[in-house]
């Protein structure tokens, strides 16, 4: 069985690019219905702000593989110098069940979120073909940083600024020395967000801040779920997409929130299957903002651990347990 962790995954390195198209890949096994994901568990105890989630998958295709993701999340960990999030993924063999690989390392978590953001806005660029756009980061813990590594990836070239903000001060020396002409550390959440063309949401916010009227044409990603408060559903009503909604429609998200609210309903959204499989962006007019919300889903975790694994093999660098 390999084993693998945040070295070895460093090791490997990251092709955005590469991890990109291993959720494209699995989005398109997701809508030709060959996948199996149940509704992700959630476990608390004691304080309940803190969970920790199960969420297994098999996805199909040229991954053919099963596992599972157990992540801890204790947002007050960051107040103890502690890491938000850990997580291991477990990989099984689809034919046999035998255990193919065990990945000890939030990194892996990471990469799969920022790369779903990523595939997001490769679909947003191509039916809005982006020139000079600026680019909003709130919250810039490791989800932040990393979604600040793979946007400059993809689209540094485009990028005319990078507005960062969050509430703790950011270190400059955690910005890649490339980046630091472009990017400007803003005073609060709202200088990040009136002129960005796209907007990614990476707190852990504990109440709802956001009240303003994006930017025409925006794209939002709200990878942490719960920062825009239930007035700005007015402004992304008609243009509000998610990865999964029995997923996203709980744990007091704002997709919920519209859900209980505002009457948004399942029916009313677009999901991940719709942008890359019927171009769906393309529908939109330019002045339409548009809102994903990404709850996360196990089936992308276990491609991307796949991805890894495979990696490990090619340059000869797993670890295997007995």
């Amino acid at each position: 069985m390999i084993y693998l962790n945040k070295k070895d995954l460093e090791e490997i390195g990251i092709d955005w690019s590469e991890t990109v198209s291993n959720i494209e890949e699995a989005v398109r096994c997701l809508d030709k219905k060959d996948f199996s994901q149940p509704v992700k568990l959630y476990l608390r105890y004691k304080n309940l702000e803190n969970r920790i989630i199960a969420m297994p998958a098999y996805v199909g295709g040229k991954f053919d593989v099963a596992g599972i993701k157990w992540i801890a999340s204790f947002p007050s960990n960051i107040t103890k110098g502690l890491p938000r999030a850990h997580s291991i993924v477990v990989l099984n063999k689809a034919e046999t069940g035998e255990p193919l690989a065990v990945i000890n390392t939030p990194l892996l978590s990471i990469i799969r979120t920022a790369s779903v953001s990523g595939l997001i806005m490769k679909y947003y660029d191509e039916a809005r073909k982006l020139k000079n756009f600026n680019l909003g980061i709130v919250g810039f813990g490791p989800i932040g940083q990393y979604h600040l590594k793979m946007a400059m990836s993809l689209f540094g070239d485009r990028i005319n600024k990078v507005f960062l903000y969050d509430i703790r001060p950011i270190d400059k020396r955690i910005i890649d020395r490339k980046y630091t002409n472009k990017t400007i550390i803003t005073k609060s959440w709202d200088d990040a967000y009136s002129d960005a063309d796209i907007f990614i949401t990476c707190t852990v916010s504990k109440e709802r801040y956001i009240d303003k009227k994006p930017k025409t044409g925006s794209l939002h990603l709200n990878v942490s779920l719960r920062d825009y408060k239930i007035e700005t559903f007015e402004y992304f009503k008609n243009a509000i997409f998610v990865d999964d909604w029995d997923e996203v429609c709980r744990e007091n998200t704002d997709i919920e929130l519209m859900h209980k609210n505002r009457g948004l309903e399942k029916e009313n959204v677009k999901d991940i299957t719709d942008i890359v499989c019927r171009n769906y962006l393309e529908k939109f007019e330019r002045k339409d903002a548009l809102m994903f919300n990404p709850m996360g889903m196990g089936a992308f975790d276990i491609a991307i651990a796949k991805h890894y694994c495979d990696e490990s093999g090619k340059r000869g660098i797993e670890k295997n347990l007995k």
